[in-house]
């Protein structure tokens, strides 16, 4: 398995617009949570074990009322690929499953 490919701004863009509520930080995509501490740490769990199987992690910084997550692709010199969207939408979905907020 080879370094994967950086996205061009229109994938990306393209790939954004299915996931509500990530946005793009310069070569990252960013996602906040409003969820509760302690269910925060359980999906915290959830997604190190899922990142761990698909090989691929995001930079997870929890605070008291919040989860905030980052994603870029380290191997490809910190540019965005098709493994940060695809964590992103497990990470959504690991995180409705610890009971989030929504966001609206």
């Amino acid at each position: 398995m080879g370094v994967p490919a950086p996205l061009s701004d229109e994938e990306i863009a393209e790939r954004l617009a299915a996931l509500p509520g990530w946005k793009r930080k310069g070569d990252e995509i960013t996602r906040t949570y409003p969820i509760r501490y302690h269910a925060a740490v359980a999906a915290i769990v959830t997604i190190a074990d899922r990142s761990r199987r698909v090989q691929h992690h995001a930079d997870l910084d929890l605070r008291m009322d919040h989860l905030r997550a980052a994603i870029t692709t380290h191997d490809a010199g910190y540019r965005l690929t098709e493994a940060d969207f695809d964590l992103a939408h497990r990470i959504d979905a690991i995180v409705a499953a610890h009971q989030a907020l929504p966001l609206d």
